[in-house]
């Protein structure tokens, strides 16, 4: 009579008195081990083969010892890198002797379920303050990138900051709106932005441009 049965991740055929090497159980020495993850048996004409396992089927087995395997040197080289790598290393192992094999009858290990960790006194954090969000601008908003030295990104920003249109930019401190745009890439000079957006509110059109071509980036050429 044998068993195919699954032993510390690897599948053996197995007869009654025969010395199995498997990877280290942490089992003690000359302590009794049984594995129930039975996937076949045989017993003379009489097959038995599990889906995937066989109910009641189990391998009873004693631990001899533990010892680790034949040193396997692993040796790495890169042809023309002058690359070389050597290591050697050993399996742990564990020695078994199979005792006896049952058909059925056999009682599955009771896998112990995790204690429940004790409830922690849940701590309340104190209040944090929430930052007062920036007003968003009502009504139709202007493009801030007629203004000399407002690009797209900076043009989103202060419309997140709640100045939309030329008459809300105009009305803006120079050192606010540097302020506002501290986070945009770039070196960007602001003084004369509420002044061309005040121009824009009011409609001067051909005085804003006329300015804006003595200006670069919003600073005097």
């Amino acid at each position: 009579m044998y068993a195919i049965v699954e032993m510390a991740g690897q599948q053996f055929k197995v007869a009654k008195d025969q010395k199995v090497y498997v990877h280290r159980l942490q089992v003690e020495e000359g302590k009794k081990v049984t594995f129930d993850n039975v996937l076949l048996l045989s017993d003379g004409s009489n097959v038995t083969i599990g889906a995937p396992a066989i109910d009641g089927a189990a391998v009873e087995a004693k631990v001899v010892k533990h010892l680790r395997g034949d040193k396997v040197i692993v040796f790495h080289k890169k042809r023309r890198k002058g690359y070389r790598k050597k290591n050697g290393h050993r399996q742990s192992l564990t020695e078994i002797v199979i005792e006896s094999i049952i058909s059925k009858g056999a009682k599955k290990a009771e896998t112990k379920k995790a204690e429940p960790k004790a409830k922690k006194e849940e701590v309340k954090a104190a209040p944090v303050e929430a930052k007062p969000k920036a007003k968003k601008a009502t009504g139709k908003a202007d493009d801030l990138k007629k203004v000399e030295g407002i690009g797209p990104k900076i043009a989103e920003t202060l419309n997140n900051a709640g100045i939309s249109t030329f008459a809300e930019l105009a009305k803006t401190d120079a050192a606010k709106i540097s302020e506002i745009i501290a986070d945009v890439r770039g070196n960007h000079v602001t003084d004369t932005w509420p002044k061309q957006a005040q121009l824009a509110a009011d409609g001067k059109w051909d005085e804003l441009q006329k300015w804006q071509d003595e200006l670069d980036g919003g600073v005097a050429k």
